[in-house]
């Protein structure tokens, strides 16, 4: 029963949001360990924002001294993973969209990509990107792919191939993330199914390894419930891995990590977290894989939701960098007080102990949530770059020098905000259909037991669905269905289903 109602409140937790009185109402009355406290635009069905004006993030964004922060980009929505070509284009994955966009590089020196387009569209739900030996490849939900790259024509070149299939898709952790390590194996990480449980599939809940070709898969760690950044220390080789502790534990248990991933190591989840705390709902029993399991190498506050790292490279990087990594904190959703929402760095002392610190903080302050960190790459400028999936924007963090307090944040004009326009206008005949099978979906999902204050399961604070016609179409809201923000877990929908489950959404439920 417990297991089951945590796994209700899970649900309820930043669904199709309601009205922002509705849902301040809701959190305050939350008990602690079901608190949902995320940004409000991603209460607001994941939307996010569009960038900051200038003003605001030269006021807010704080940088270390000698460093400049500008906006590198915008209007990127679900901004994601960040690779950088030869020729330094950087490359965008955006999985809500299916697509893959470049930026071209800064030639004319104004601080800010040249150009923004797609040149690969129609994926599903890409996220992991990189480069090997002439190939583009991308990590979909299920699958890995990979296509030629011409790099100074700024394209792709011939079919996309599928190199691995049958990845597990759908729960909680639908991103997959690749990177090639300095063995030449290519890494995919797959998140857990779930909150916690006891994952039916081997492949869940992992670090897998393949061959460039697709071959050979092998489970190369366990229990990482959702290691989405991973790096390879280039002084020693070592692999280290962010993950995402827990939900629905209280405000500050248990911590997010940072494990030094070795072959064949098990991390702990679902039966511990930290150094070897057993899970309360799934520790008994499994005393003997607990006392096996790896402590972190690093405890991240809880809830801070680490996502990309990025060990710094570069020769002109300031001294303090030298041999630290970059980590982007996403930022909580299931804590009574925010925290995380920041990029920061981490350095090992001579002993093996690991230091953290505020690299870019701001995001998250009195005035409310601006932006949500998601990865950081460095690029052959010597600049670090950080995707932001909640305003779809792209940061540039430079180093300008010392004796530099702060440079002020390099001017880009906004976007031009898209106009969602509803259902109106649409065929009748076509509407009554697609409204009535959504209807269908909505029950048989049983979503109003998050959304309906007189069908609410015991205890759940239900989030109202309102005023959603302001922000999105009909292909908009589908398109968010295909990867909705966590908790909302992954249904298992057709295209079709979720248009018509959208279609019913903006009709009938956000009146």
């Amino acid at each position: 029963m417990l297991r089951r109602f945590a796994k209700i409140v899970a649900i309820a937790g930043v669904l199709i949001a309601g009205t922002l009185a509705c849902c301040r109402i809701g959190l305050r009355l939350l008990p602690e360990k079901y608190a949902v406290n995320a940004p409000i635009g991603h209460l607001l069905l994941g939307r996010g924002t569009e960038a900051a004006p200038v003003d605001e993030l030269r006021r807010r964004i704080r940088v270390p001294d000698g460093f400049a922060l500008s906006l590198y980009a915008a209007g990127i929505p679900n901004a994601r993973v960040l690779r950088f070509a030869a020729n330094g284009d950087l490359l965008v994955s955006a999985p809500r969209s299916g697509r893959v966009l470049l930026l071209e590089r800064d030639a004319n020196g104004d601080g800010r990509a040249d150009a923004m387009h797609t040149i690969l569209e129609g994926l599903d739900r890409p996220h992991g990107l990189d480069f090997h030996q002439g190939w583009l490849y991308v990590a979909e939900a299920s699958a890995i792919r990979r296509v030629r790259y011409d790099t100074d024509g700024r394209r792709v070149a011939g079919p996309l191939e599928r190199v691995v299939s049958g990845l597990p898709e759908g729960g909680n952790h639908w991103t997959r993330s690749i990177r090639f390590g300095p063995d030449g194996w290519m890494y995919v990480s797959v998140g857990s199914s779930c909150n916690v449980c006891e994952e039916k599939d081997r492949r869940r809940a992992v670090l897998l390894r393949f061959q460039p070709d697709g071959s050979g898969e092998e489970v190369f760690a366990t229990g990482l419930r959702n290691s989405v950044g991973f790096d390879w220390q280039p002084a020693s080789g070592d692999l280290y891995a962010t993950d995402n502790g827990r939900d629905l534990l209280g405000d500050d248990i248990p911590p997010c990590e940072l494990n030094h991933v070795v072959a064949g190591g098990f991390y702990g989840w679902p039966f511990a977290y930290g150094d070897r705390v057993p899970d309360p709902d799934f520790g008994p029993g499994h005393e003997r894989e607990i006392a096996a399991s790896i402590p972190p190498a690093h405890r991240f506050r809880a809830h801070n939701a680490p996502l990309g790292i990025t060990f710094v490279r570069g020769e002109n990087a300031p001294a303090s960098l030298h041999g630290a990594a970059l980590v982007a904190l996403h930022g909580s959703w299931n804590r009574r007080t925010k925290d995380g929402y920041k990029v920061v760095s981490l350095h090992w002392a001579p002993d093996g102990r690991i230091e953290e610190r505020d690299f870019a903080t701001g995001f998250l302050d009195a005035d409310g949530v601006i932006g949500r960190p998601v990865d950081v790459a460095e690029g052959p400028d010597g600049a670090f770059y950080v995707s932001d999936d909640f305003a779809g924007s792209i940061y540039r963090i430079a180093w300008v020098g010392s004796g530099v307090e702060r440079a002020d944040t390099a001017p880009m004009a906004a976007p031009a905000a898209i106009a969602a326009i509803a259902v109106h206008g649409l065929d009748p005949t076509e509407r009554a259909r697609a409204t009535a099978q959504g209807r269908a979906l909505y029950e048989a999902h049983a979503c109003f037991r998050c959304h309906e204050a007189e069908r609410a399961d015991a205890g759940v604070i239900p989030v109202a669905i309102a005023d959603l016609g302001r922000r999105y179409d009909v292909e908009s809201l589908a398109t968010y269905l295909a990867a909705p923000q966590p908790p909302m877990p992954l249904f298992p929908l057709q295209p079709t289903e979720r248009r018509d489950l959208a279609m019913f959404l903006l009709s009938e439920r956000a009146q």
